[in-house]
């Protein structure tokens, strides 16, 4: 029995032996538990850093998106003062023109006169040949009395009087119209000079919004459709249209085509209001309450604009903050204006005559915008009025 004991005794202790780990094996388990740790740590330390590194990276290119916004912003303001400078061009081509026009029918008037007062002295000389020359002096002394001599004498004097004015009316007349010529001559040449600096203006502009294109297309967070007309942007444009609207009224070349009733709907029917009329909180810098006095419809580049009712076109050209615009005149006050068209995208001029639902010109980007959309409006005696009350 004891030596049985004896025997289980001695296989345990053998067992135990034989199964206890070395010294080497039992700190390879716990390198293993330290090297596993220190893998942790790596990675988490890894993954700060990326995740720092992101931060620093997102930064970077928000850093950078501020730039490019500011870019834009920069070239925008440029743009907009090639405009102001096109748009007080214009203004003076305007009343240049008047001024021409004015300066032209002055001269015809003069002409007329002349002409009349030429065939006037020429019929009188045919009379005085086919009569026979009769002296002023013989129309005295053939007088019966000396109350008739004193008629002869007060009719003659007349008729003297009258000779002279006509005369003296004749010769200031060619004078005038000396004087008128050379003025004609004068406007004419500031006309060429404001049309050349009109195209100086033009190409100076297509460049800037080019410019502008490319940096918005590398603004990968793109602010979509977003305008901001200043007041003073606003009155440069009313001031113009103002201008020409009066001019073409001279002209005879505005009728009331407006006599109530809807008007067109000025882009296809496909196309959504992106933005309605009224306050509106401005989507970049947040500010609120800016008025916005049209509607924006989202649409491709080179998408067709049509008039909304017939007239006569009074704008159409690049202006401050609207960009290339198009300002229709319906008579009884009503304008209708259509804004940031294409560059090269107005299909119109000033001064013409255009149908209800004529393509006038293409939607675009120009002025104080940064993607594509039509700003549409509608002006009772020059103030913005909703277009939603008008558009079908």
């Amino acid at each position: 029995m004891k030596k049985q004991a004896l025997t289980i005794l001695a296989v345990v202790i053998a067992a135990a032996v034989l199964f206890q780990p070395t010294d080497g094996e039992a700190a390879s388990e716990v390198d293993k538990i330290n090297k596993e740790i220190q893998r942790v740590r790596t990675e988490m330390k890894e993954a700060a850093n990326n995740k720092t590194q992101a931060e620093q990276d997102l930064k970077s290119v928000e850093e950078q998106k501020e730039q490019t916004a500011q870019s834009i912003n920069e070239v925008m303001n440029q743009i907009n003062t090639v405009a102001v400078n096109m748009q007080n061009v214009n203004g003076r081509l305007v009343e240049t023109e008047a001024e021409l026009l004015a300066a032209g029918q002055s001269l015809e008037d003069a002409e007329m006169r002349i002409q009349a007062r030429d065939e006037l002295l020429q019929s009188r000389i045919r009379l005085l040949y086919t009569s026979g020359f009769v002296s002023y002096m013989d129309v005295l002394l053939s007088s019966t009395n000396f109350t008739d001599f004193i008629d002869r004498f007060d009719a003659l004097q007349s008729i003297l009087n009258q000779d002279k004015d006509i005369l003296d009316e004749h010769k200031k007349d060619k004078e005038l119209i000396i004087q008128k010529k050379q003025e004609v001559e004068t406007k004419l040449a500031e006309v060429r000079d404001l049309y050349g600096r009109l195209e100086a203006y033009h190409t100076q502009l297509v460049a800037k919004e080019k410019e502008k294109e490319v940096m918005i297309l590398q603004y990968n967070k793109r602010m979509e459709e977003l305008e901001d007309i200043s007041a003073e942007q606003e009155e440069l444009l009313m001031a113009l249209a103002k201008k020409v609207s009066a001019l073409e009224k001279e002209k005879n070349r505005v009728e009331t085509h407006y006599k109530g009733g809807k008007l067109l709907r000025p882009i296809g029917d496909g196309y959504r209001m992106s933005s309605q009329f009224g306050p509106r909180t401005h989507p970049i810098t947040g500010v609120k309450g800016k008025m916005h006095n049209g509607v924006d419809f989202a649409a491709p580049q080179g998408t067709a604009i049509y008039a909304a009712e017939s007239g006569v076109v009074i704008v159409a050209q690049a202006t401050s903050g609207y960009g290339n615009t198009v300002i229709i005149d319906h008579g009884a006050g009503l304008w209708t204006l259509y804004a940031h068209i294409k560059p090269g995208g107005i299909k119109v001029e000033s001064g013409e005559k255009v149908k209800r639902g004529q393509k006038i010109a293409e939607v675009g980007t120009t002025g104080n915008s940064t993607g594509p959309h039509l700003h549409f409006e509608v002006r009772q005696d020059e103030k913005p009025v909703n277009p939603l009350n008008y558009i079908r």
